[in-house]
C-alpha cells in the first residue's frame, strides 16, 4: 500500500490535470523518457515502442539519459524536464532511493510520472505506475530453466555489465537463490556494457577458474560477452558443449550464439512493450484521466527452438 503522503500527491497533480484538460490547450502532449546507460543497445526497441505509440497518439516523445550510470546526474534530468514544460515523464527506476524525492517534486507540480524497464519497489516512490519485468521472478526463471544441466557443487561464474543497478541486482539474485538448492557456488565480476571487453574480462576469468564451465549474466552486454568469450576461445571445449553461458535480453549476436550453442538461452523482457505502454499510460492519464496501471513486461525464454522467430523480431527492432 502506497502511504497516505503519496495518496496526496496523486490528488494533487489529479487536480493539476484536471486543470490542464480544462484549458484545452491546442498544443500537442510532450513527453519524455529518461534512462540510465542511454548508449545500450537494449534500449533501441524502446524507442522504437515509443515511437510507435507516439505517432498513433498524436504527441511528442524523446528518449534521454546519462551515458553509464549516473544516479544524481538523471535525477537533475527529471528535474529540468520538468522546468522545460514536458507533460509527462517516463523515468527509468534503477535505483530503490535516488529518485524517489524528484518523481515527488514532479508530482507535487503537476507532471505525472511512470516507470519504465525497472520498477522501485525498494522504497515508496510517488511514480503512477511501471512498466517492467518482476526482476527477481525473471532471475528465479532462468535458474530453474537451466537448473538441471548443471551438476550439483558446481562453480559458476555470474556476471552484471554494472554494478549498483537494481534490476540486476535483483536477477541476481533471483538466479541465486535457485542455484543454492544445488550447492552451487559462484563468483561475480562485472563486465562493463562493451560486449568485446566484458568478452576479455570472462574469458580471464576463466582461464583462473578452470573448473568453472558455466557462465551465468543478468544483462544484455554481458550475456553477449560471455558467449563471445566461449566462442572465440574455448571453441576446443565447446566441442563436447562443456562450456555454455545464459542470460538477459536479445541482440544480434546473442541470437547468433543461441544458434551455435554457445549460449543455452536467454530471457527476453519484451522492450518495446517497455517502450509503448508508457506512451499509452501518460497520454490516456494527461488527456482523460484514466489512471496508469503495473504493466509486467515478461520472462521469455528464448532458445535453439524459438530463435528463428525472436531474429526477425530483432530485424524489424520489435525485439
Amino acid at each position: 500500500m502506497r502511504s497516505v503522503v503519496l495518496t496526496l500527491l496523486t490528488l494533487t497533480l489529479v487536480h493539476g490535470i484536471a486543470n490542464r484538460c480544462a484549458a484545452d490547450s491546442p498544443k500537442p502532449l510532450r513527453l519524455i523518457f529518461i534512462t540510465c546507460s542511454v548508449e545500450a543497445k537494449f534500449f533501441e526497441p524502446v524507442k522504437k515502442g515509443m515511437r510507435d505509440a507516439s505517432e498513433q497518439l498524436g504527441v511528442s516523445s524523446e528518449f534521454i539519459g546519462t551515458v553509464g550510470v549516473d544516479f544524481p546526474k538523471q535525477a537533475e534530468m527529471v528535474r529540468q524536464a520538468v522546468k522545460d514544460g514536458y507533460d509527462g515523464i517516463a523515468l527509468n527506476l534503477v535505483h530503490p532511493e535516488a529518485f524517489d524525492q524528484v518523481v515527488a517534486e514532479a508530482i507535487q507540480v503537476g507532471v505525472p510520472v511512470v516507470g519504465f524497464n525497472t520498477d522501485d519497489r525498494g522504497t515508496e516512490n510517488a511514480r503512477l505506475s511501471c512498466v517492467s519485468p518482476l526482476l527477481y521472478e525473471a532471475g528465479r526463471h532462468l535458474g530453474e530453466t537451466v537448473l538441471d544441466q548443471i551438476p550439483k557443487g558446481s562453480h559458476v561464474l555470474m556476471t552484471m555489465h554494472d554494478p549498483g543497478i537494481s534490476s540486476l541486482e535483483n536477477r541476481l539474485r533471483g538466479e541465486q537463490d535457485v542455484l543454492k538448492t544445488k550447492n552451487i557456488k559462484w563468483t561475480v565480476i562485472n563486465t562493463g556494457t562493451d560486449a568485446a571487453e566484458g568478452a576479455r574480462k570472462i574469458t580471464e576469468t576463466l582461464r583462473q577458474n578452470p573448473e568453472i564451465h558455466v557462465v551465468m549474466a543478468t544483462g544484455q552486454a554481458d550475456t553477449e560477452a560471455a558467449g563471445r568469450a566461449i566462442a572465440e576461445n574455448f571453441s576446443e571445449e565447446q566441442a563436447n558443449r562443456k562450456y555454455w553461458a545464459a542470460g538477459f535480453d536479445l541482440s544480434p549476436k546473442t541470437l547468433e550464439l543461441i544458434q551455435s550453442g554457445h549460449i543455452r538461452c536467454t530471457v527476453d523482457q519484451q522492450p518495446y512493450v517497455q517502450g509503448f505502454y508508457p506512451v499509452v499510460q501518460l497520454t490516456h492519464y494527461l488527456r482523460h484521466g484514466i489512471m496508469p496501471s503495473d504493466v509486467e513486461s515478461g520472462a521469455a525464454i528464448i532458445d535453439v527452438e524459438n530463435v528463428d522467430q525472436a531474429i526477425a523480431g530483432t530485424k524489424a527492432n520489435y525485439r
